[in-house]
């Protein structure tokens, strides 16, 4: 499927999400990008007509309960809506490497073009006197950080290019210079590390992402190595960072009925008037505040400090990159 379609396919999803009425063609037409024509050409009109029923066909075979019908026995012309009750999830529990798998999956998926379409799709529904639900496409807009150095890491692992970049380790001050051949990212325990050819030290190694400082330098060219057949990199990252020992407890306060991942992982619930306490043990804060922040307003950190921090911190950097991309659409 071409990128183009996916992301129309993908504002179609957004749009019928986002109000229970039912949508005819023609809304459908003038509110998702990629559908625009002349309904007043005869040829135009029906080129938009075998697309829209393409993307019908594609929509319902992956699974999602497109539903047609009429807002009233007045109305002419069917439209379509997408049945929230048969559409939405339930809870599903995560380990943390999983979870930040599926978060950094959504954020490559996202992109500046992407949302800013969304967004015009929704203000013309709103234009057209229908009713939005903000909080119905909330899932599908996930806005996930990473660490910076991962984008460079792994375009330079897919050319086979290599790098430099400075490194911090805990027992220095000073940050060493590295020269490494990427051979490709990973996650481990929720966190994220590139294994690869060492230059210097001439052995294999793996860098944790969020020690990186500054800027990955590419200094390589495309090509400029292989990496060894079969390589199984999971396992480079596991004999060289050993057991984590979640020797920390956080305090965090759940919403009545909500974050049932967090739930099955804390070792101690209490009940309370404002929410349920939840005891989580953790091995280091930055981990933790990674985990927590995707699930937003759901849970608030009562303790300790260096977790609460975190957690801001990740926020501030969420809103950095929130506003990049809404300066980046609006100048397109």
């Amino acid at each position: 499927m071409s990128r183009t379609r996916t992301e129309r396919l993908v504002n179609l999803v957004i749009c019928l999400l986002s109000t229970r009425r039912f949508l005819t063609a023609a809304q459908i037409a003038a509110t998702v990008p990629g559908y625009e024509h002349d309904p007043d050409d005869a040829r135009d009109h029906e080129a938009f007509q075998r697309k829209f029923e393409r993307d019908k066909a594609e929509l319902r075979e992956l699974g999602v309960p497109l539903e047609t019908g009429t807002a009233s026995a007045f109305d002419a012309e069917p439209g379509y809506r997408i049945a929230h009750r048969e559409y939405a999830l339930p809870d599903i529990l995560l380990e943390p490497d999983e979870a930040a798998a599926v978060g950094i999956a959504a954020r490559l998926w996202q992109h500046a073009g992407l949302a800013a379409a969304a967004s015009s799709g929704l203000a013309k529904l709103r234009a057209a006197g229908v009713d939005v639900d903000p909080q119905a496409t909330l899932g599908l807009e996930p806005m996930v950080t990473v660490d910076p150095a991962f984008a460079p890491l792994t375009a330079a692992a897919r050319d086979r290019r290599e790098v430099g970049f400075d490194y911090r380790v805990p027992d220095r001050d000073a940050p060493s210079r590295r020269r490494l051949q990427p051979w490709g990212v990973v996650c481990w325990r929720g966190r994220w590390y590139v294994v690869g050819h060492d230059q210097d030290r001439e052995a294999t190694r793996c860098f944790r992402l969020s020690r990186v400082v500054g800027a990955v330098r590419v200094t390589g060219a495309p090509g400029a190595y292989e990496p060894p057949a079969n390589v199984d990199l999971i396992s480079h990252v596991a004999r060289w960072s050993g057991p984590v020992e979640r020797t920390g407890r956080a305090t965090v306060l759940a919403a009545p009925g909500r974050a049932a991942g967090l739930r099955r992982w804390a070792v101690q619930v209490t009940a309370g008037p404002d929410g349920d306490r939840l005891v989580l043990p953790y091995a280091d804060p930055d981990g933790l505040a990674g985990h927590l922040v995707g699930y937003g307003p759901d849970v608030r950190v009562l303790d300790p400090p260096e977790v609460r921090e975190a957690v801001i911190q990740r926020l501030k950097e969420i809103a950095v990159r929130h506003d990049e991309l809404a300066v980046g659409g609006g100048a397109r």
